[in-house]
């Protein structure tokens, strides 16, 4: 890279001391101060702030994010009303008794099973299944370690 020994308004010869000497000035002291310093710095100033004013403008001009409609089939079991969270609906005297879902109340008095299969670990997989003889979607076709006996949760 090219590097001048002599300023190229003045003719002065350039002292190069320290990291100056990395970077190559064409001017001596006296005359960067009196052409106006330092040219890089100004123009990183302006490359800034054109694209910080050109990312406000595109974050103006760009249009409104559409409202989130949330579309439910006819046959639906929720209600159209909202919901209501002081209202009970259980019955004051059944309070031992809890329904875990509420669309389907003999959903508590199902049993639940567990998985069985082995694992890399070599134990049984205890996620929750629908049935004593499935398996987990991680674990389809694998044999139980467990006897059906012991697959069944209890509360």
């Amino acid at each position: 890279m090219y590097r001048p020994n002599f300023c190229v308004e003045c003719g002065e010869r350039l002292v190069r001391r320290g990291w100056r000497a990395l970077i190559g000035s064409r001017f001596c002291s006296d005359c960067n101060r009196r052409l106006g310093g330092n040219v890089h710095a100004k123009m990183l100033a302006t490359v800034s702030l054109l694209v910080v004013s050109a990312f406000a403008m595109g974050r103006y001009l760009r249009p409104q994010a559409p409202p989130l409609i949330i579309q439910r089939a006819s046959n639906s079991p929720l209600s159209d009303y909202p919901l209501n969270l002081k209202a009970s609906n259980r019955p004051a005297g059944d309070s031992t008794k809890q329904n875990l879902d509420p669309l389907n109340p003999s959903a508590a008095d199902d049993q639940a099973y567990i998985c069985g299969a082995r694992t890399k670990k070599g134990t049984p997989c205890h996620r929750r299944v629908h049935a004593a003889g499935d398996r987990c979607f991680q674990h389809k076709g694998m044999p139980s370690l467990l006897p059906l006996s012991q697959l069944v949760v209890r509360p």
